[in-house]
């Protein structure tokens, strides 16, 4: 569970709400491939008892519907509708929040409200017929991390909802020292192990 997660709601961080498209992010295949590959490694039970991780099935299939169904590669865009992502996944549109949640949680996608303005018609004080204009919800635009670099330069501590892209984030600058070390006994860190022996296997393979 995410530090944010554990806060009291009042303490935790406002939603950002932003007009137009959010703040796309462009992935290619593989970037594509590697948040599956990472998320599919945090579905493994870590607890006695439980058959799942902190990523169930259900969520991971929430995930793929929204890279492969709905994430435009090109432009970075997807906004779809709860409805929408559970006709693709294969689910209740309840089981969908849930899902996100978690995954915002595992630190694999965040997301902003998008608005828009719309004009209505109204009634002014003596009874006249006029408009108004009104800023309303429309949907949730959706981005994903890339854990190439957090597997390899350790898990960043900033704030969850940073306003520089993933570049930006973990690009490595004159002041960077060694790799930080991961912690196999926090959730976290231990999927980031096990994804980055599958990429070490991998490469060894080809």
């Amino acid at each position: 569970m995410s530090l944010v997660a554990t806060l009291p709601a009042h303490l935790r961080p406002r939603r950002e709400k932003l007009f137009g498209d959010g703040r796309p992010r462009a992935l290619d295949r593989n970037a594509k491939a590697r948040i599956m590959t990472f998320a599919r490694a945090l579905t493994r039970r870590t607890e006695k008892g439980k058959a799942y991780g902190p990523i169930t099935a259900k969520a991971l299939a929430v995930l793929e519907a929204l890279l492969w169904g709905f994430h435009n590669a090109r432009s970075g865009l997807c906004f779809p509708s709860y409805e929408t992502i559970a006709k693709r996944a294969g689910c209740a549109r309840s089981t969908v929040g849930e899902a996100i949640k978690a995954l915002e949680e595992a630190g694999i996608l965040s997301w902003v409200n998008r608005i828009t303005r719309i004009r209505e018609r109204c009634a002014d004080l003596f009874g006249h017929c006029g408009t108004r204009w009104r800023v309303i919800r429309i949907s949730n635009a959706y981005h994903f991390t890339d854990p190439k670099g957090a597997a390899f330069r350790g898990v960043s501590s900033k704030s969850e909802f940073p306003s520089e892209t993933p570049i930006q984030e973990l690009s490595p600058s004159r002041d960077d020292h060694a790799p930080t070390a991961l912690d196999p006994d926090t959730l976290l860190e231990a999927a980031l192990l096990r994804f980055k022996a599958v990429l070490t296997a991998t490469a060894e393979r080809k």
